[in-house]
């Protein structure tokens, strides 16, 4: 099993023989991290996965003045700030939620807690697909009506209600 942080729960690795291996996650286990802490100033905590096997492995290191060794050069400008970082997430797509639901409640509950939890990666943020994607089953939209600017024709459709809403 990889190293872990006391508390946390360490990945059960799973190779499906497709060069990589992802992490156990079902009914009665999943992996879990501690909770996201900021670093002292003048440090970094990173967390890193591969293909071989890391798994959100958390390391921490402190920031240099100039570089000593050689390698990779990662240059910080703290004094100019571009953008403003709201949060972290992903979607729910048509796909994701038939997949989801097709999982039994104490599976789904662990698999969400692994996204939006403080033992998980503390996702908060999540972006809906309105209508169809190119992830749903079926093409649909909510209005096929031309020329209906009022909406009166707007409808949810049963993929709406039971899987996003």
């Amino acid at each position: 099993t990889l190293p872990c942080l006391p508390g946390a729960r360490p990945c059960i690795p799973k190779d499906f023989g497709h060069g990589s291996v992802v992490c156990v996650c079902n009914a009665t286990y999943c992996d879990t991290l501690d909770p996201l802490v900021l670093p002292v100033v003048g440090s970094y905590v990173k967390y890193e996965s591969s293909k071989a096997g890391k798994r959100l492995e958390r390391s921490e290191g402190r920031f240099q003045s100039s570089l000593r060794t050689p390698g990779l050069l990662l240059t910080l400008n703290i004094s100019t700030l571009y953008q403003k970082v709201k949060g972290f997430g992903g979607s729910l797509s048509d796909a994701a939620a038939m997949n989801i639901l097709k999982l039994s409640q104490p599976a789904q509950d662990n698999l969400l807690r692994s996204y939006f939890s403080e033992s998980g990666i503390e996702y908060n943020l999540i972006r809906v697909p309105m209508a169809c994607s190119d992830f749903s089953v079926r093409p649909y939209s909510y209005d096929d009506v031309p020329d209906d600017y009022e909406l009166k024709h707007f409808r949810l459709v049963d993929e709406d209600v039971k899987m996003k809403v």
